[in-house]
């Protein structure tokens, strides 16, 4: 991405990151980490229903079809829906690195225009973990793996701790997600929303 901020620049003293030995297998789907996830989430109407795939390494692939409620212009997509698609991707790592993080900061880089009805493929990796701070990049293309750039975005996450979203969510909500018996489900739920 050109024009990256210095501040997702990772540190000299960064390292490699490191997939979690249970971590899901390449290829695996990762499903939704929250179920009112308007990222991930089927129970949003009008949500991206954003699918996401472990990859080699630290990187997952995703993809969604951009429909008409994602509209910003007249028959293209909203470019504040894009963001969501690559911040939800690339927040998709975390769960490679059984990490739970926050999005930090996010640079998005707008290339082309993207039509209502377009499968948007979304490729992302972790490039760099610096103590709390986990660096990725994301690109977004238009109908495929090899198909035109549309998007592209560098992104900094800051690991925390659970207590972030029990202190600041709403309570209903927090109480509904701790008491999922399902105990991949319940720690997902808090992986990655700020």
């Amino acid at each position: 991405m050109s024009g990256t901020s210095a501040a997702l620049q990772p540190p000299a003293d960064a390292v490699s990151p490191v997939r979690h030995p249970d971590a899901p297998a390449p290829g695996e789907l990762l499903g939704a980490h929250y179920g009112e996830c308007f990222g991930c989430g089927g129970g949003q109407a009008h949500g991206l229903h954003l699918e996401a795939r472990a990859g080699e390494g630290v990187s997952v692939t995703a993809e969604f079809t951009v429909r008409p409620a994602h509209q910003g212009a007249p028959g293209l997509a909203h470019g504040g829906v894009l963001a969501t698609a690559l911040d939800e991707t690339l927040g998709s790592l975390n769960w490679l690195l059984r990490t739970i993080a926050v999005t930090g900061r996010l640079e998005t880089d707008f290339v082309r225009p993207v039509p209502v009805g377009t499968v948007l493929y979304l490729e992302a990796h972790v490039t760099a973990v610096a103590g709390r701070k986990i660096y990725s990049t994301a690109t977004g293309r238009i109908g495929g793996p090899e198909g035109p750039v549309a998007v592209r975005a560098d992104a900094l996450f800051v690991e925390v701790k659970v207590d972030h979203f029990i202190d600041n969510g709403r309570p209903e909500e927090i109480r509904a997600a701790m008491s999922d018996p399902d105990q991949i489900r319940r720690a997902r739920a808090f992986e990655v929303n700020p």
